[in-house]
């Protein structure tokens, strides 16, 4: 006798749902105890990570505590006593603390007119990737302003160029360096250009940019009369 097409698909239905049981059964008899190890795994790493966040907000603020007392004891004119715990912040993993620590050391380095030892601090900052690219910038200038009367003209060039443009936050000092390394090597047209572009720029600090416009004089460029141009426009 033939079946008929409905019975046929409940049949065929029925069939399919309990191969799809014997399927899930097969399934959680082979890889149950595993899933669960997973899942376990999964939520005790889950929790591991929102832990290891906490952590690591408290360690900063533990951080930015303890580079808070060593600015106060700069304040108290005891530099000794900061010592430590800014060398403490500086090696620590915190790379934006750490940065700043190492700022601090580079300038009481400088303070006691340690060239080198500021260099080499401002050197780290420079070349660690983890630190935020403005301060990046920043250790770099410092580096070369540390290290200038040793470097070589065309150095200083290559070195500052890219932050010696208007613009840049740190136009005033990676641009005066840079001029005056034209004057060295012997470029006055493009250090004349150089203190022009300096002198035109209200974001560069006042003193800087009158020494510009003195200087920009000196080499034969109006950068007074430029300077008065571009306010009027």
């Amino acid at each position: 006798m033939a079946v008929p097409p409905k019975t046929n698909e409940a049949f065929l239905r029925e069939v399919d749902e309990e191969l799809r049981r014997d399927q899930l059964t097969s399934f959680w008899t082979r890889y149950g105890k595993i899933t669960i190890v997973a899942i376990v795994v999964a939520l005790a790493a889950f929790g591991a990570y929102l832990f290891w966040q906490h952590q690591r907000r408290e360690a900063a603020g533990v951080e930015g505590e303890k580079l808070q007392a060593a600015f106060d004891l700069l304040a108290a004119n005891n530099p000794a006593a900061a010592k430590a715990p800014l060398a403490e912040i500086a090696g620590s993993g915190n790379a934006g603390y750490a940065a700043l620590a190492k700022f601090t050391q580079g300038d009481i380095a400088l303070q006691k007119n340690d060239l080198k030892a500021a260099a080499a601090l401002f050197a780290g900052i420079a070349a660690d990737t983890a630190v935020p690219q403005p301060m990046r910038d920043l250790a770099l200038v410092r580096q070369t302003s540390a290290e200038y009367d040793t470097l070589k003209p065309q150095v200083v060039i290559d070195r500052l160029r890219g932050l010696a443009v208007a613009g840049n936050p740190w136009f005033g000092s990676a641009g005066e360096m840079v001029a005056i390394a034209y004057l060295r090597t012997g470029r006055r047209d493009l250090a004349g250009r150089m203190f022009g572009a300096m002198a035109r720029q209200e974001q560069v600090p006042a003193s800087l940019r009158q020494r510009a416009v003195q200087m920009a004089g000196v080499l034969g460029v109006d950068a007074v009369a430029q300077n008065e141009d571009t306010k009027a426009q």
